[in-house]
């Protein structure tokens, strides 16, 4: 096997990989070329789907498009309403060069998505791809007034057959097709709204013009490099898609060596302990739901209402346990948790989650001042309340929860623990009710056997587990999720990599991290914290780990050695800051900007490595050195003192393992 040939494997082996089986060229109405031809075109750098487009689904732009751009989308979603203005200049300034192909995604959290998405097909069924963008706009303009009446109002408008509209929305007749799309969506990686799909390459979320026009020109040059081959306009689609991924890459193993995706037991029984958190609900109720949240997440906020009616529904037989895990990247969820904490000490559950409340109906605006005016509401004793925040007086309690949380994988939020059953992220309802009436039947023969109601939720989780539990666990109980926390992988430090803090530091910290990533770019300010508060005590060292799908990352990549070899550790780093700084623009002449800005730097030498590569082979084995050493990682991942830290965890996290590595 050739060197390239290994990375390549090591690549798809990271991800969990998918054997791209070999599809021979098919012959179509303008001709097709070779396997050969077809990737020197499409580019074996690009991470291509093979997604299907048929003339049952809603388009704009013509079939010979030279630009294919499927969107899955949710009426419901503020995010996919953000990028409609997108859509419409690209139509305006591309023409009938594109077309985009609509898959609808109602996410379950949405309740009006569906029934939107319903009358959107209908209008499709009655008028075809003219009714249904006239459809499309006007659900997208009044996307907070989706009710059943408003609905049937909008098919009124649009001229529509309102008794077949009535007929529709009363028997889901597009939910068979609807529930395709989804279902095709969750096998492509499609799982948010809005996700795009530009010839097969996958653009994810409300993204800037920009970032559409940098992949749609590229792709472009491609098809018009197809049509000179021989290959019709009308086929362009198919045949640069031809040999794309038809799953999400990571949705599979490799190979037979390779571990395949966990997945997590939903029977499985977790010891979540209660030790004074905030409750709604009784303590002798049969149904204990813990609940780590976090005030600045939208999810978090979505699921709200849900709980709401969990407690209207089920009264005294649930009780609700609060535990704060704010996310590091959420800037004002951690003075919002402390907040929270501080009106529960001064008022207890009353003073709690009227707090809570007004946290979460102005998840926007957490800022310190309105902090201090929500605690004024409520009457709290805003000497006590300033001087909790200002010397962030709860966060040991922070510090617990989150600890408990990542024990048990809970590193998201929302995330339930139902009578100690794990439900992950924003569920509707019925998910919800499914779990609690399972649990409720179980609790009252425990009752009935003789157990004190004030006594069960003890009783059920006494035995529970402490790590996260699989599917593919031994009997009786399942694995740990990840890699062995106490493992400590030999990973030895290249001579010339990057590095920041004393040489004799007692404490190395390799940093595998990826330029393109947004969650490498989340982490900086807790590194930043670390060096703050250990001093010479610890050293960072730089390892380059660029994702395969994250297209403008090896550039960045091979960018920051070059600067690295010009100028050492200090130009580095200050590069380093400025390609996380502006992670949406890594073209080619970004990087020369950002070198120029550094100083010091030769532009033309930087542009001359890129194009050939200079730096790629010590790239290449960066990320070879975490494969020989049996480590499987995403970015970013720490190895502090050889010990594997995964993804960007809170100061509190770092700083257990650094403590722990500087006692040894």
């Amino acid at each position: 096997m050739s060197k390239g040939s290994a990375i390549a494997a090591i690549l798809i082996a990271f991800v969990g990989g998918l054997a791209i089986g070999h599809i021979t060229g098919k012959s179509f109405g303008g001709g097709s070329v070779s396997d050969a031809e077809l990737g020197a075109i499409a580019g074996a750098e690009v991470e291509r789907y093979k997604v299907p487009v048929t003339d049952s689904q809603p388009q704009k732009g013509p079939d010979d498009a030279l630009v294919t751009i499927v969107e899955v989308s949710d009426f419901q979603c503020p995010f996919c309403k953000r990028v409609v203005p997108t859509v419409e200049t690209l139509h305006k300034d591309y023409g009938d060069k594109i077309r985009v192909v609509w898959m609808n995604n109602p996410l379950p959290f949405h309740k009006d998505a569906g029934p939107a998405a319903q009358l959107a097909l209908e209008a499709h069924e009655q008028g075809g791809d003219k009714k249904f963008w006239a459809a499309h706009d006007m659900l997208f303009e009044n996307q907070q007034s989706l009710s059943r009446a408003d609905l049937e109002k909008y098919a009124g408008s649009l001229g529509l057959d309102v008794g077949k509209v009535k007929k529709a929305l009363d028997g889901k007749t597009h939910q068979s097709k609807i529930q395709q799309d989804q279902q095709l969506a969750q096998k492509l990686g499609a799982r948010g709204t809005p996700a795009f799909f530009i010839n097969g390459r996958k653009l994810m979320g409300a993204q800037p013009l920009e970032k559409f026009k940098e992949v749609i020109d590229d792709e472009i040059v491609r098809a018009n490099k197809l049509v000179e081959s021989g290959v019709s306009e009308d086929e362009v689609y198919a045949e640069i898609t031809r040999n794309g991924l038809t799953q999400e890459a990571a949705a599979k193993p490799a190979n037979d060596n390779a571990p395949a995706r966990k997945v997590p037991d939903p029977k499985a029984v977790y010891k979540i302990t209660i030790d004074g958190e905030p409750q709604k609900g009784p303590d002798d109720a049969l149904v204990t739901i813990v609940e780590y949240s976090d005030f600045e997440c939208p999810f978090c906020s979505r699921v709200e209402p849900t709980v709401t009616k969990i407690m209207e529904e089920y009264g005294k037989d649930v009780r609700v346990v609060w535990k704060n895990n704010p996310l590091p990247f959420h800037k004002n969820a951690g003075p919002a948790a402390q907040a929270s904490l501080e009106a529960y000490a001064q008022g207890g559950n009353k003073k709690f989650w009227a707090m809570h409340k007004l946290l979460f109906e102005n998840q926007r605006a957490l800022s310190r001042e309105n902090l201090e005016k929500f605690a004024s509401q409520l009457g709290l004793n805003m000497t006590k309340f300033k001087q909790a925040l200002d010397t962030n007086k709860h966060q040991s309690t922070i510090d617990k929860h989150q600890a408990s949380a990542r024990s048990v994988g809970a590193m998201g939020t929302p995330s339930f623990f139902i009578n100690g059953r794990n439900l992950r992220g924003a569920q509707p309802f019925p998910a919800f009710k499914s779990v609690i009436d399972e649990e409720l039947k179980k609790a009252r023969a425990l009752v009935a056997k003789g157990t004190p109601r004030n006594k069960l939720y003890t009783s059920i989780v006494q035995n529970g587990a402490t790590t996260p539990q699989y599917l593919d666990g031994p009997p009786g109980g399942g694995k740990p999720a990840g890699p062995d926390p106490n493992k400590i992988y030999k990973i030895a430090v290249p001579k010339g990599a990057p590095k920041k803090g004393a040489s004799n530091a007692k404490v190395i910290i390799q940093e595998f991290s990826d330029f393109q990533c947004p969650f490498c770019g989340r982490v900086l300010p807790t590194l930043k914290q670390i060096m703050d508060e250990y001093g010479n005590k610890v050293q960072v060292v730089w390892r380059n780990y660029p994702l395969p799908f994250h297209q403008q990352a090896m550039p960045a990549h091979i960018a920051a050695m070059e600067v690295m070899r010009q100028g050492g550790d200090k130009k580095f780093w200050a590069y380093h800051d400025l390609l996380f700084s502006n992670q949406q623009a890594l073209s080619l002449d970004d990087l020369k900007k950002y070198a120029e800005k550094v100083g010091g730097i030769n532009t033309a030498a930087l542009e001359k490595a890129i194009k050939n590569n200079t730096h790629k082979a010590a790239i290449e084995a960066d990320m070879k050195a975490v494969t020989d050493a049996g480590a499987r990682i995403g970015t970013p991942s720490f190895f502090v003192n050889g010990k594997l830290l995964q993804g960007a965890q809170p100061f509190a996290e770092f700083k257990r393992v650094i403590d722990e590595a500087l006692k040894k």
